[in-house]
């Protein structure tokens, strides 16, 4: 049977995430992933840039064979889906957004907050999300400047990266919030530290396993004869804008094997 490619992209290593829940639900796809770390974080740059971008990944993906692309990143999503969907039409583009419409079931007391970028937050689409799934009920936003960044250092428990936390999920604790969204990809790495800083009362809802369903159900519809239970799971390639060693020492702890990647330049 035929192996689908599924492409990856994100800003940085958020993205990872996605991919390790992609691993699990499809084993027999061979997934290329794309860290854009030499252009990162998109979440703190303009529009212009994160299109740009964006065009430019999904591009290379495609012309390497990808049969679905997924934009493993919040603001990449909010800025460019469309226009990518617009470019390759035949090409099915799965995108990410934060977990509202969960967030709202889980809530106990009604206060959600929202951790994400700046990009994200300031978006269209995420405007649009929010005033059809929250039209009367305010969230509480939080725009997290400069975790994506420190995270994408790859030295989670570094004092920068803890006292981020700090910083931004104090006003979030001072509201009350029983439930948060974590709005970027990137944010997963420091799950934990999140969760400690809030407390166990407080549910995180994270996306990266809604997307891969998502994906991986678009795959079986695009490409009903694909062979998705390969036993080994198929090859990764993964490939970076930025520092191979970063990438490789990231993605071998948090998919728990040896890792090779390889630099790029588009």
């Amino acid at each position: 049977m035929t192996c689908p490619r599924i492409g990856i992209f994100d800003s940085g290593v958020g993205g990872l995430s996605v991919l390790r829940e992609l691993r699990k639900e499809l084993p027999g796809a061979a997934l290329h992933y794309v860290a854009d770390s030499g252009h990162a974080p998109y979440g703190e740059r303009g529009d212009a840039h994160v299109l740009n971008r964006s065009q430019r990944v999904a591009s290379h993906l495609i012309h390497c064979g990808a049969d679905i692309v997924v934009i493993a990143c919040n603001t990449a999503t909010a800025v460019a889906a469309r226009s990518l969907r617009d470019a390759w039409p035949q090409t099915p583009i799965v995108g990410v957004e934060p977990g509202i419409k969960p967030a709202l079931a889980a809530t106990r007391n009604g206060e959600v907050g929202v951790m994400a970028t700046r990009g994200t937050l300031n978006s269209a689409k995420f405007m649009q999300l929010v005033a059809v799934l929250a039209p009367h009920k305010p969230l509480h936003l939080r725009a997290c400047d400069g975790l994506a960044a420190s995270i994408e250092e790859g030295l989670l428990d570094a004092p920068g990266v803890l006292s981020l936390v700090e910083h931004h999920t104090k006003t979030l604790r001072d509201a009350g919030i029983d439930t948060v969204v974590l709005g970027c990809t990137h944010y997963a790495f420091a799950r934990r530290h999140i969760q400690a800083a809030f407390g166990p009362a407080v549910h995180i809802i994270d996306t990266a396993v809604a997307v891969a369903r998502h994906a991986a159900h678009t795959a079986r519809e695009t490409l009903p004869s694909i062979g998705l239970q390969a036993e080994p799971p198929s090859p990764m390639l993964l490939q970076t804008t930025g520092s191979t060693a970063q990438l490789e020492r990231i993605a071998s702890a948090w998919l728990g094997e040896r890792i090779t990647a390889s630099h790029i330049a588009v």
